[in-house]
């Protein structure tokens, strides 16, 4: 159902009910228009129209787990201690900017979006390569427990040129290679392949990786097999 919110929840009833995901809460429009430039804010505005369930409570449809904190902070200032993650990620959706900037100072999230993140900017097409990664692995698994995905990682065009011959090789035996790199900042491989392996892992997938390596000693230092278990 839906209809003018100030039909709904006018002056004279400043008490609001909500249903956020089948979970319910009870609050004063004075805190959901707390910080007027929010879409939180922009929902229950004048103009606004509310999407009503069946008892007649306004509804969002969104995880109504981490909206409680979103409140709290609405009401009291007060800070969440846990989920900080998902509740960062709600804060950005109701456009909660104060919340946000106090939240990317916390250890969780500065660590993430600051540190890690900024980290992974550095190398070229690092997403893309992540996702032909577990095409490749997808592919492959096919009546087999396990597949094995060969990645070439190169600093600079020095490495570059030293893992020209060995990819030419490999592309002519038909083997299927995801080469990241090179990349001008100063990162460490080691660091970079953790994250791999950790973005790897967030999507679900039982995956490790090892350096051992089909080729020759002069570039095996180069590659790595990511493994990714099925079963």
């Amino acid at each position: 159902t839906f209809a003018p919110y100030f039909t709904i929840y006018g002056a004279e009833s400043p008490v609001v009910e909500l249903n956020v995901g089948g979970e319910f809460y009870t609050t004063t429009l004075g805190t959901l228009r707390k910080l007027p430039d929010s879409k939180l804010a922009e929902m229950f505005s004048s103009a606004a129209k509310a999407c009503l369930d069946a008892e007649g409570r306004f509804f969002i449809d969104r995880c109504g787990t981490y909206f409680g904190p979103i409140l709290e902070y609405l009401r009291s200032g007060q800070l969440p201690t846990q989920h900080i993650p998902e509740v960062y990620r709600e804060a950005q959706f109701y456009e909660i900017k104060p919340l946000i900037k106090l939240l990317e100072d916390m250890p969780q999230i500065f660590g993430e979006q600051v540190a890690r993140k900024q980290f992974l900017l550095q190398v070229p097409g690092y997403s893309e390569n992540l996702e032909l990664m577990v095409r490749l692995a997808r592919a492959e698994a096919v009546a087999v427990r396990c597949s094995r995905v060969l990645v070439c990682l190169v600093q600079n065009e020095k490495d570059d040129a030293n893992c020209a011959d060995a990819l030419r090789s490999l592309e002519a035996d038909k083997r299927s290679v995801v080469k990241f790199g090179p990349w001008k900042a100063a990162l460490d491989i080691r660091d970079l392949l953790d994250c791999m392996n950790m973005d790897i892992k967030a999507q679900g997938y039982q995956v490790h990786y090892s350096h051992n390596s089909p080729l020759p000693a002069k570039v095996s230092d180069y590659f790595y097999t990511f493994s990714f278990s099925w079963w």
